[in-house]
């Protein structure tokens, strides 16, 4: 057994303060994004003489750290996104956790954190969905789960802790751009950045949200939905946008999206160029500049424009702005293929149509 097999064991020991079967209904009828959590949390701890220990499920309740804890200092903590979702049988299943399991271990190597096995990550996901299983609400909403591991050694000096402690907290989830089904409007930071090369870009750490929440609030001052950024050195390059990854269409075929390297390796834009064929669409990633977004939606090579991600799926992009002025995307509107993905995708997320492709994985 490799060490990413490794399991743990996650064995459950009820909350003796469940959220009643009336007032679960009614929070499950209208969730909102990230402000519903559910009874329980997954968890283990980690120490430098002990490895990984003390693991399993229980009452979520708040966390006790010391004031020198290194993630309040340092920011040393990492976290996942992921989902699971209600079948048409009742019965409920996660979309790709591995991927989600071997990405955590990533950034857990990137930001000098001890990787939590790769089983263990699925155990413990699994785990958490089958002790709060009565969470999962209907579609079209799903059960957002939210894996982290923080440092937690009291210790004010500079290094890697030798304490740590991951969790799952799991979150009913509604749409994240409620509201926005015609389509979002992207701020294009050419000052602001997010990820500079050899940095943290490609690693789902904290730091790097933190970072973006100043270009996202000149966005905001400016009435776009999010910020798209551009690359750190020549502020030229298109990356990603604040919490998602970007993709084109163009006229000729092409799904086109930046290549990895200061970016996050999206699990959903994995997916997408997966898909892409289906929809007569050739994937292709490779740098893609600022002043070719900008003519190609123009002069029409480039049709349409969408952002992917755990929480916004599939979302259409329709007009960029930015300080030299503003450009629509096609007819400003959401468009075919953006929008047939984004079906086939649902769909087999909600096990509408037949997972030909083995991306879910039913809870058991």
């Amino acid at each position: 057994m490799t060490a990413s097999e490794t399991r743990l064991g996650f064995p459950h020991r009820p909350s003796p303060h469940p959220t009643p079967a009336p007032q679960r209904a009614e929070l499950l009828a209208d969730p909102g994004f990230g402000r519903v959590f559910t009874d329980h949390v997954a968890t283990a701890t980690w120490t430098v003489d002990r490895g990984w220990h003390d693991a399993g499920v229980r009452a979520a309740e708040p966390l006790s750290l010391h004031p020198a804890a290194a993630v309040l200092h340092y920011a040393q903590e990492i976290f996942e996104g992921l989902k699971a979702y209600r079948q048409p049988d009742g019965s409920v299943a996660l979309f790709r956790p591995a991927l989600n399991a071997a990405r955590f271990a990533h950034s857990a190597r990137r930001l000098a954190l001890p990787a939590l096995p790769e089983a263990a990550f699925v155990d413990a996901v699994t785990a958490l969905v089958r002790a709060d299983q009565a969470w999962v609400p209907e579609p079209p909403a799903s059960l957002y789960l939210r894996p982290f591991t923080v440092a937690t050694e009291a210790f004010l000096g500079v290094r890697a802790a030798e304490e740590a402690r991951f969790l799952v907290t799991a979150s009913p989830a509604g749409p994240l751009f409620a509201g926005r089904d015609a389509g979002l409007t992207l701020w294009i930071s050419d000052e602001l950045s997010r990820a500079a090369p050899g940095g943290t870009g490609d690693a789902k750490c904290g730091g790097n949200y933190a970072a973006g929440l100043a270009a996202q609030a000149v966005a905001r001052a400016h009435a776009c939905d999010q910020v798209l950024f551009l690359d750190a050195r020549e502020h030229r390059w298109l990356e990603e946008s604040g919490t998602m990854n970007v993709l084109l269409v163009t006229a000729d075929g092409e799904l086109l999206t930046p290549p990895l390297g200061t970016i996050l390796d999206g699990v959903t834009r994995r997916s997408v160029l997966e898909l892409a064929t289906d929809h007569g669409l050739v994937p292709v990633e490779r740098p893609v500049s600022v002043d070719e977004l900008r003519a190609g939606c123009l002069d029409g090579s480039i049709t349409e424009v969408f952002a992917t991600g755990t929480a916004a799926v599939i979302s259409p992009i329709v007009t960029f702005r930015s300080a030299a002025g503003e450009f629509a995307v096609g007819a400003g509107t959401a468009g075919p293929r953006t929008l047939a993905l984004r079906a086939e995708l649902l769909d087999i997320q909600f096990g509408r149509v037949p997972d030909t492709r083995g991306w879910m994985v039913p809870l058991r």
